[in-house]
């Protein structure tokens, strides 16, 4: 019998994790350089993108330092702060708190009225709660710190016309791991 592979191990699934981890670190090293400048970031199976004015030579030299420091052990700079993880985690705590605050039937306004105060405390609760839930979500399921054989490919920058719209990088990465299945004759 063979072990079962892990559905966020799976090809794609996969690829998108690592790229996302390497976004984040991408941007924390970015952030740790430049404090008060403000980068965005979006993943995908094929690579990520980097929102944000900086130098595509500063942002290459980032990238593999990112990549160099998951790879030694620093895996924690797969997760972000300001991470779309955190936002989503918050919104369906918070959002099925408040759908089981209005479960019991009310059907007057008074009586919905009334049940307000509890809305509020719920979702008030589901928004501290989920605080710590946000990262752990991020480590577990939505990023792998473990860029394992990942690969940066090339790094494009698309300039805006308007040069008050930050500047984006596409980087684009590949997996250099090759995976090989046996088969044996029954």
């Amino acid at each position: 019998m063979t072990d079962m592979i892990s559905p966020l191990e799976w090809g794609p699934v996969s690829m998108v994790r690592r790229n996302h981890g390497l976004e984040h670190a991408t941007i924390n090293l970015l952030s740790e350089k430049y404090p008060t400048r403000s980068f965005a970031g979006h993943s995908d199976s094929k690579g990520f993108w980097i929102l944000g004015n900086v130098s595509t030579d500063e942002l290459a030299e980032t990238v593999q330092q990112a990549l160099a420091r998951m790879n030694a052990g620093e895996h924690n700079l797969a997760i972000h702060e300001h991470c779309g993880t955190n936002a989503v985690t918050t919104g369906v705590v918070a959002g099925t708190l408040a759908w089981l605050a209005t479960l019991r039937n009310a059907n007057t306004f008074k009586k919905k009225l009334d049940r307000w105060s509890w809305v509020v405390m719920l979702v008030t609760g589901g928004v501290i709660l989920a605080q710590p839930l946000g990262p752990l979500v991020q480590k577990k399921i939505t990023t792998s710190g473990v860029p394992a054989g990942l690969k940066v490919v090339q790094i494009v920058r698309y300039e805006r016309e308007n040069p008050d719209k930050p500047v984006a990088h596409r980087i684009q990465t590949k997996d250099s791991i090759q995976v090989t299945v046996e088969t044996s004759a029954a």
